[in-house]
């Protein structure tokens, strides 16, 4: 493997999308070692529990623990607390929980010192202008992206979750450091499913993105680890 293919790998996570952990562990087995990350959201989360971020582990991966935490700050700090014992490299928790929140579960993570990072989700990438009204926000998804990323990195956060349409307004906004994660990412001519901001792999990094989210493009693929390994060869072309 070379240096440029291993890092390409580094980029990519694969959503463990199941609904038990044998279909997980069965999934893992064959992808594990095309991608460096391994999402574990609400589904398996919820079934499975922490054995669910113990798998990601014992597959060498570093584990995206995707739950959008949104709650009052005592009880965010607490989990977040948790998810640092279970080994979570991220863990997500939803920019909209204000600036209090945000700041608890930053402050957790650095307090706990495992090395967790926070990410923020913005504007979910199933929404678009017309869901954003739905809830009383007048203004478009990139102006409310925008608002929440800033908000949540003044207040300690050190990761965003955005689509592909936004993922460059914030690199050229907020600068280097903040982890940028992208969902929604589709290799040309996949179907987009209920995702409505989608981008594709190589546009994603080229625009910022330090971390690609893949779920259904890998897991429904007739050939998962030769999916797996066209996005990472698509990420190799653009860094």
């Amino acid at each position: 493997m070379t240096d440029s293919t291993a890092r390409s790998r580094e980029r990519l996570a694969f959503a463990l999308d199941f609904p038990s952990l044998g279909a997980a562990k069965d999934a893992l087995a064959r992808v594990g070692p095309e991608v460096g990350v391994t999402k574990v959201g609400l589904e398996l989360f919820l079934r499975e529990g922490p054995a669910a971020v113990r798998l990601g582990i014992d597959s060498g991966t570093d584990v995206f623990l995707d739950l959008k935490l949104h709650d009052i700050p005592a009880t965010v700090e607490r989990a977040v607390r948790s998810a640092c014992q279970l080994g979570a490299r991220y863990l997500t928790v939803h920019g909209c929980g204000g600036p209090a929140m945000l700041e608890g579960a930053a402050k957790a993570a650095v307090a706990e010192n495992t090395g967790l990072t926070i990410l923020a989700v913005t504007v979910l990438t199933s929404m678009g202008q017309e869901d954003l009204a739905a809830t009383g926000v007048s203004d478009s998804p990139a102006e409310q992206v925008l608002r929440l990323a800033t908000l949540a990195t003044d207040n300690g956060v050190g990761g965003l979750v955005c689509s592909v349409q936004e993922v460059g307004q914030l690199r050229e906004s907020l600068g280097p450091n903040p982890v940028l994660v992208t969902p929604g990412i589709r290799p040309a001519g996949a179907d987009v499913g209920d995702q409505k901001r989608t981008g594709t792999p190589r546009g994603a990094i080229e625009s910022g993105s330090s971390l690609l989210v893949v779920g259904r493009p890998i897991r429904d693929a007739d050939d998962p680890v030769a999916a797996a390994r066209a996005i990472c060869a698509e990420i190799e072309l653009a860094l």
